[in-house]
């Protein structure tokens, strides 16, 4: 995967080298028992923005299908934050959750097990090659797309693994500031993305060439979730990315910021934004 060289300001190299490593350091904290993983999953439920809009998704897709037996793929599943979401909606759905990361899948197969959530299985996958054709009712792909490069490849994959009438929900940053990418001489915030965002025909295009035949796209991250991820994300990970001293500031730091975060993620997940920084998309087969 090519990673684009930095030319721009040392803090933006500095949060690029770090960013990673701080989430691979809040993952083993909050790994250490399964009251504190499922803490970090209510955190990370509660503070980004694009849970707030997936969940939203989902209740819909959800609506007279729990008692159902489903098949769901989580298509680049990273903390496993969704897959427990949608594991705790209904004991019928079957869920397989694939990434890249050996040690995530092994941590989350283990915690899933230590839950006693027999209907998810983490596995090891590579999004360009894996393909399980007609198997799913739904998959999901949240801030994935924006680090592979052969998207298409991807599209046509989960376009073959979806059964007839499936949906693909994705979570993607768009081409409006997405990645915190706003001129074009500007890298992007996120040192592995491969693409800064889509434009949202872009992306429907995409989806439409791998076989896609209904697709919808809307705006996420206008104005209130843009303020809210700079106060939620961005700055405490600039603060982190310049010294880990700042870990024992971040609980004062939250205190603060927390409520007026809240706030914000309820307004932006209520508003039709005529643009924003990240894109929410429905694609059924």
């Amino acid at each position: 995967m090519p990673i684009k060289p930095f030319t721009h300001s040392p803090i933006r190299l500095l949060t690029a080298l770090y960013y990673d490593p701080i989430k691979k350091t809040l993952g083993q904290v909050f790994n250490r028992t399964p009251w504190l993983r499922r803490l970090f999953y209510h955190l990370l439920d509660l503070l980004l923005l694009r849970t707030w809009h997936v969940h939203r998704e989902l209740r819909q897709w959800a609506k007279g299908r729990t008692q159902e037996s489903l098949h769901i793929l989580d298509a680049g599943s990273g903390y496993g934050q969704y897959t427990y979401w949608l594991s705790g909606l209904s004991a019928k759905w079957n869920i397989l959750a694939v990434d890249v990361k050996d040690d995530q899948v092994a941590d989350s197969n283990r915690f899933f097990r230590q839950i006693g959530r027999r209907n998810v299985q983490f596995a090891v996958q590579d999004l360009v090659l894996y393909q399980e054709p007609n198997s799913f009712d739904l998959a999901l792909s949240v801030d994935v797309m924006e680090h592979i490069l052969e998207d298409v490849e991807v599209f046509r994959n989960i376009h073959a693994s979806l059964k007839d009438g499936g949906m693909l929900l994705i979570s993607t940053p768009s081409d409006q500031g997405g990645s915190d990418v706003h001129d074009d001489g500007e890298t992007s915030f996120i040192e592995e993305h491969v693409r800064d965002g889509y434009n949202i025909r872009e992306i429907q295009h995409k989806l439409s060439t791998a076989g896609f035949e209904r697709i919808e796209a809307r705006y996420a991250y206008g104005e209130p979730g843009q303020i809210s991820w700079r106060l939620s994300m961005k700055y405490p990970i600039l603060m982190l990315g310049k010294s880990r001293l700042f870990f024992i500031l971040l609980p004062f730091y939250y205190a603060v910021v927390f409520p007026f975060c809240l706030l914000l993620n309820w307004l932006d997940a209520r508003t039709v934004h005529d643009s924003g920084t990240g894109l929410i998309v429905k694609a059924w087969k």
